[in-house]
């Protein structure tokens, strides 16, 4: 060893052995925050400004921390998009409300049952307007067969229930057609044959409906006799009103609108068994028809 490096502390080399020992009093050294070494490492900050823990920096225009939808990174002046997004809660299922609407709104529409002899004229008069009125309605007759005028009083037309309409028609054209015009059958027939099949007898109906109009009296006791005769196995109940018509078209025509005012009428009705006895009085007001009511039982 050259006794000059002993000598000369400028050329004295430490031991390589311990530099990396440390007295055990001395204090640890403290690693520098990331920010700090963050800093030291960009290079897009002029030298004006100090960096370090306790530096400053200046802030953007018109950005804050927490504003704007932008944050501050930590230790740093630099304004960044949030990129932090709130969990959005889930939105609860839909429940079902229970309907409180009345159950009145919702009644059924009362069944409609026009009643006369035959079921031609007087009753089917009556279907036809009620049903372009849109009514539910429903006919029949009380005879024993379909009886029609024929060339005298003593040789009527006579056929059974449930024979067509248009078979009717036909027949009678091929007999004597300017006398079946002329006599309004025809004509009658033409527009039975468009509102249904043909002619139904009341005895052999099943059909229950809500309100039964008869044409004649003799009709009305006709209907109340076989609904007592049944019993009322149903025990449902039935209005039977009468309107006295004579059996001819021109009488027929104004019972008709003074049936369709009285169903009308009932139909408008939220309780029909409270204001029946009220909807006929108001019926014999506006209309000359004498009237007779009942209740009876299917």
């Amino acid at each position: 060893m050259d006794p000059r490096r002993a000598r000369d502390p400028r050329l004295a080399r430490a031991d390589p052995r311990l530099q990396n020992r440390l007295p055990s009093n001395s204090p640890v050294p403290t690693p520098l925050p990331a920010a700090h070494s963050v800093a030291q490492q960009s290079p897009s900050y002029s030298s004006e400004h100090t960096y370090g823990p306790a530096a400053t920096y200046p802030a953007l225009p018109g950005y804050q921390n927490g504003q704007n939808g932008v944050e501050l990174a930590p230790g740093l002046g630099i304004a960044g998009p949030s990129t932090y997004q709130s969990p959005t809660p889930p939105e609860p299922a839909p429940t079902h409300q229970p309907s409180h609407t009345p159950l009145s709104k919702y009644k059924t529409r009362p069944l409609f049952c026009v009643v006369c002899a035959s079921n031609q004229n007087r009753s089917m008069e009556a279907h036809n307007v009620l049903s372009k009125a849109g009514f539910q309605v429903i006919s029949s007759g009380t005879g024993s067969a379909v009886r029609l005028p024929g060339p005298s009083i003593d040789k009527p037309n006579i056929y059974a229930f449930g024979t067509p309409y248009n078979t009717i028609y036909e027949e009678l054209t091929s007999k004597d057609p300017r006398l079946y015009t002329a006599n309004g059958l025809l004509g009658m027939l033409d527009r039975n044959r468009k509102v249904k099949l043909a002619p139904e007898r009341w005895q052999d109906s099943k059909n229950v409906a809500d309100v039964v109009i008869t044409c004649e009296e003799r009709c009305y006791d006709a209907v109340c006799d076989d609904l007592l005769s049944k019993g009322g196995e149903f025990n449902r109940p039935v209005h039977i009103i009468n309107i006295e018509i004579r059996d001819n078209h021109e009488e027929a025509l104004i019972a008709g609108k003074a049936i369709l005012d009285l169903c009308a009428a009932i139909e408008a009705s939220d309780d029909v068994d409270r204001d029946m006895e009220k909807i006929l009085e108001e019926q014999q007001e506006k209309h000359p028809h004498t009237l007779l009511h009942t209740v009876a039982f299917y």
